[in-house]
Order: C-alpha cells, then structure tokens, then sequence
C-alpha cells in the first residue's frame, strides 16, 4: 500500500480522536502544553497499537478468505466511514460529561476512539500492509492531530467535531473504494 493512501486512512482514523481533543482543548481553561502533549500522545499510542492487534488478528484467517479479503477490507472501511459520518450529523448529548479531563477518561477515550483502527488492522492483513509503516504512521498522525486538536478547542469550538467527523468518514470510504479498484473489481 502506498505511502499517501497509508497517510489518508490515518488522516481519517484520526479524525475521532481530533473530534474528542477539540473538546478536552474546551475543557482546559489554560492551555497546558505538558497535558496537551500527553493526551494527544495517549490517543496516538492507542491509535498505534490497535492496528496492530488488528493486523494479528487478521492474519490468523487471511489464507481462510483470502479470494474475499478486498470485499471484507471494502466492508470494514466503509461501515466505520458511515458510523462516523453519522456521528458527525448527530448532536453529542455527552459532551459535557465527556470534556471533564482526567487521565482515567484520557485512558477510555483514547481506547474508544482506537476500536476503529483495530478493524482497520484486520484490513491490513488482508491487504499484506508493511504494519509497522502503518502504525508509525497512524500513531504519529494521530498524536499530531490531537494536538491541534487540543490547541485549537480554545478557538475553534464545538461546529468543527462534526466537520472532522464527516470528512474522517469520506476518508475511509474512498480508501474502500479504492481497494476494490486495485483489486480490479470495477475493471471495464
């Protein structure tokens, strides 16, 4: 898989963390650079690891289903695409429980918004993925987007969580789409 396309899935993985840190930068009422730094290394890390506990997973059943893989990569993709695209046009009732910040609840939602990329691992599997590319890439693109994230909840505010939602979305459903294209199922 190349470099770009490895990029835009972590780009659109990211995108729930990003989301989650516009409300932790919300909730700080001075910006620490050391909490920031730390809650968007926490996200990052999640968003490493899952892919690749994922990616061990899926490798256990790729040689099963090995004629199906780009239709599972294709349905895995764009299921977690629309569930965040839904989310994005959905009011977040919790948001005020949510933006209260403990590391306990750094902890969950750094887990929570990693289930994603777990299932993306699975993909990746299917697809013979450098996983360690993949997962430097996606932890290191997560890690910097929380970050901004964080920064710019001060100024930002709330109208920009479902933004980042939808296009994270976009993201992963295009990159869907894109596997059946290599894989030459929409060959004329």
């Amino acid at each position: 898989m190349a470099f770009y396309t490895l990029w835009l899935i972590a780009l659109g993985l990211s995108m729930d963390a990003f989301a989650v840190s516009i409300s932790k930068g919300l909730a700080m009422r001075s910006f620490r650079w050391k909490q920031a730094l730390l809650i968007a290394f926490c996200f990052g890390f999640f968003q490493a690891i899952m892919p690749f506990i994922g990616y061990l997973l899926g490798s256990q059943f790729n040689r099963l289903i090995q004629d199906w893989d780009h239709w599972i990569a294709f349905l895995l993709l764009s299921l977690i695409g629309i569930n965040m695209i839904r989310e994005g046009f959905t009011e977040d009732e919790e948001q005020n429980i949510l933006s209260l910040i403990s590391m306990k609840r750094v902890f969950t939602l750094g887990l929570a918004t990693s289930i994603d990329a777990l299932v993306v691992g699975i993909s990746f599997a299917f697809l013979n993925v450098n996983i360690f590319q993949a997962i430097w890439i996606i932890g290191t693109t997560t890690l910097v987007i929380s970050f901004i994230g964080i920064k710019s909840g001060h100024f930002l505010g709330k109208k920009f969580k479902s933004k980042a939602e939808i296009f994270g979305g976009l993201v992963l459903i295009i990159m869907g789409i894109k596997v059946l294209f290599e894989h030459g199922v929409f060959a004329f």
